[in-house]
């Protein structure tokens, strides 16, 4: 099981504590205020492995494989929810980060074409869907991952998220050594934070966990129009906030969760409420790193 190769350290021995209300102000093009980042999880579960969720339980608990009923809703959102996700952002002009496992290219090429031609930001999100705790090599993984989608895209991914946001302590390490250069599993502030690895800083982009359809629908089980409340209220603090300092902020959606058709048209009034908003910005993570690592460079960061 995934022996490191060398001890690996703690978030806290990597990172800086750094109140918001306390650090050199970052400033967004055209005065802007809020970033909004969006990101679709398009993941391969692997009917022959333990599904990644459950909107089923077997009869009496008793755990099965293979987990047919799970894998179906996982493989309705490929064939279904994706591309209603898709034509929402699609339809407002939207270009999405692809949180993606590296065998969607191979297994569901129609998905992740249709993503790479729309001119989606690819992020790596692991090779298949499992816990990263149980990959027995992690540098041998993300290679395969980030080769995958190199191969099918042009284009090599410079962020990650790790299956679930699992990580061990030093799998910043190997990614870090594979040239990534974010990752979402931290998702600890309202703007970038830099991190020390072993090959260098990398950053934490303010990934999601309160705007995002697994904690919320699939783990908290609330009524589907909580989605679209809980956009307005978080936007309505964040961009308030933004008038000092700018707040990026992430939204997190699945296929099979925010494609089914009684969510998809909280989805849709979520992105044309905010794409309504004065001082917004869509960006991929790619683009949210360029501009934090050009505002730091400039104050000397």
């Amino acid at each position: 099981m995934n022996t490191p190769s060398a001890p690996g350290r703690t978030p806290s021995q990597r990172l800086d504590y750094s109140p918001i209300n306390d650090r050199p102000k970052l400033k967004l093009p055209g005065d802007a205020r809020v970033v909004v980042w969006p990101i679709v999880n398009v993941e391969d579960w692997d009917v022959a492995r333990p599904m990644a969720r459950q909107v089923l339980p077997a009869p009496t608990g008793a755990a099965v494989s293979p987990d047919i009923a799970n894998w179906g809703w996982h493989e309705y959102g490929m064939r279904v929810g994706f591309w209603r996700l898709k034509e929402a952002l699609d339809k407002l002009g939207i270009r999405a980060t692809l949180s993606v496992n590296g065998r969607v290219c191979e297994t569901y090429p129609v998905v992740a074409g249709a993503a790479r031609d729309a001119g989606w930001e690819f992020m790596g999100h692991g090779h298949i869907q499992m816990p990263t705790h149980h990959v027995e090599d992690q540098p041998k993984m993300i290679a395969q991952a980030l080769d995958t989608i190199e191969r099918f895209t042009g284009k090599r991914p410079v962020g990650w998220l790790g299956p679930g946001l699992t990580q061990t302590f030093d799998t910043v390490d190997h990614l870090a050594a594979a040239g990534i250069r974010y990752i979402g599993d931290w998702a600890i502030d309202d703007q970038p934070m830099r991190f020390k690895t072993n090959s260098g800083d990398m950053v934490a982009m303010p990934y999601t966990l309160e705007l995002n359809d697994i904690p919320m629908m699939a783990v908290q089980h609330h009524r589907s129009d909580v989605f679209l409340e809980r956009v307005k209220d978080s936007f309505e603090r964040l961009y308030l906030e933004g008038a000092e300092q700018p707040r990026i902020m992430g939204i997190a959606v699945h296929p099979f969760l925010s494609g089914v058709p009684h969510r998809i048209k909280y989805f849709e009034q979520a992105m044309a409420y905010l794409k309504q908003q004065p001082g917004v910005l869509f960006w991929t993570g790619e683009e949210i790193l360029d501009w934090y690592s050009t505002q730091t460079a400039a104050q000397g960061q």
